[in-house]
């Protein structure tokens, strides 16, 4: 039988149980959108929609200067601001996390390595004067 040990969850797995649904909507949506296959795939999607109402024969749905373009990228603008600002927010949240987790590990190895310093003075001292007594007989 394996014996496995279980480590105590770190302040990131943490962070990341404790996020609710929409942070996690929050966090994916500003990643796609970030992203350079967004930017290439929206960047095809309005040339086509250009190319196709100013050569289209029958129908220009959205004849130039095309408002409903502008209308469509109002509305993504409308929705994608503040859902990258949620996602920022929680990046700052995130950071602010693992500042204080790394402030109270520095805190702990500072008192580790003051308890050692005594220690290891005190050893010294105490091998000195063994050295003194064995040197005054």
């Amino acid at each position: 039988m394996q014996k496995t040990t279980s480590h105590p969850p770190t302040w990131h797995r943490k962070h990341r149980q404790s996020m609710t649904f929409g942070q996690k909507v929050a966090d994916k949506v500003a990643n796609v959108m970030g992203s350079w296959p967004f930017i290439i795939t929206q960047t095809a999607i309005i040339a086509c929609w250009i190319v196709l109402n100013l050569v289209a024969f029958i129908s220009h749905w959205d004849p130039y200067p095309f408002i409903l373009l502008n209308l469509l990228f109002s509305t993504q603008a409308a929705y994608a601001a503040p859902i990258i600002m949620m996602s920022q927010n929680r990046s700052a949240e995130r950071d602010r996390a693992q500042a204080n987790a790394d402030y109270e590990t520095n805190q702990k190895a500072e008192t580790e390595i003051e308890e050692l310093q005594v220690a290891l003075s005190r050893i010294e001292n105490e091998k000195l004067d063994k050295i003194i007594s064995l040197l005054e007989k």
